[in-house]
């Protein structure tokens, strides 16, 4: 029988996919291959498969089987003895795929619009990020007798994972609507076409997006020190490695995506290697509150030992 945190770890595959899939649609300005219509796809439920209408469709039936396994992973949280947590966040799931067919749908009619597509891609990441506390959270509970602890305060930890978070959420924000309204090549890699300081509104938001990335880049590099000099863990050191590898990683790409014009398997491994850091920085923080609760857990029942030993000495 298929254990429920394997769903969840389905799920989490299947939106990555799905995400960087999207980029591609996108990119390869396939978007509109089924037509202004849905769920049907040029007038039919199976169209022609060929050309922008097959790589459209294709997206259409990832999006489907996420959408039925999402269903199945719900239903099965719901009938377990999960906890309350584990319910709000899976309703919290279900209601960001409720949103997220409705903005798809509305993306297709509406031909496209970039601010909208922007928020299908936040949502995207949304979801992404309650997946994932699904299947680390469901996978770490199964390790009762092992306690994750820290030198550091994983309270503040935690809050900083959390601000880097809302910063690469931000980054790929406006990354996705500067690519739909296709401000890409607005900026050089470096300056700007005309200064080195924007001057109009495409430049301006070119740079916003940059300025995010550094602030970003600069966070997890402070962040990866820290982990080091306040112990924070051989396991949070590790992640945060990574995660300087990937930002590092990404900041040439991005250079190479601007020097080759928006180059199709740049633009889209560009989307990759940004959407697999923010789930990296993610299950971290998940890790980080496993840390904490079963830390908390520890010291009760220390406390509660000791309580009890005084009790029976009195």
């Amino acid at each position: 029988m298929v254990k429920t945190k394997h769903l969840a770890l389905a799920g989490v595959v299947l939106t990555y996919f799905l995400i960087v899939f999207g980029g591609y649609v996108a990119s390869s300005n396939s978007g509109m291959g089924c037509g202004p219509e849905w769920p049907l796809c040029n007038g039919e439920v199976i169209p022609a498969l060929k050309g922008a209408t097959l790589i459209e469709y294709l997206h259409r039936v990832i999006g489907a089987t996420l959408g039925l396994l999402s269903f199945l992973l719900f239903f099965t949280l719901m009938r377990g003895r999960n906890g309350r947590r584990v319910h709000h966040v899976a309703f919290a799931m279900l209601g960001l795929l409720v949103i997220q067919v409705i903005l798809g749908a509305v993306v297709v009619v509406r031909d496209l619009p970039s601010i909208v597509i922007s928020v299908h891609l936040i949502i995207a990441m949304l979801f992404l990020v309650f997946l994932i506390w699904i299947w680390r959270h469901l996978e770490l509970e199964e390790r009762k007798n092992k306690v994750y602890l820290t030198e550091g305060n994983p309270r503040l930890v935690i809050l900083h994972l959390n601000i880097l978070l809302i910063l690469l959420l931000c980054t790929m924000a406006f990354g996705a609507y500067i690519k739909h309204q296709t401000y890409g090549l607005a900026c050089g890699w470096l300056g700007c076409r005309q200064t080195f300081y924007p001057t109009t509104i495409p430049e301006l938001l070119q740079t916003i997006h940059r300025g995010l990335a550094v602030v970003s880049t600069l966070y997890i590099l402070l962040l990866t020190f820290w982990s080091f000099t306040k112990g924070w863990g051989r396991s949070i050191q590790k992640r945060l490695v990574l995660c300087t590898s990937a930002v590092l990683f990404q900041l040439v790409i991005g250079a190479v995506v601007v020097m080759t014009f928006l180059d199709l398997s740049w633009a889209v491994f560009h989307l990759a290697i940004g959407t697999g850091l923010f789930a990296l920085v993610s299950e971290t923080i998940v890790y980080a509150g496993n840390t904490l609760m079963k830390s908390s857990k520890s010291v009760d029942q220390s406390r509660s030992w000791h309580s009890g030993r005084r009790s029976l000495e009195e």
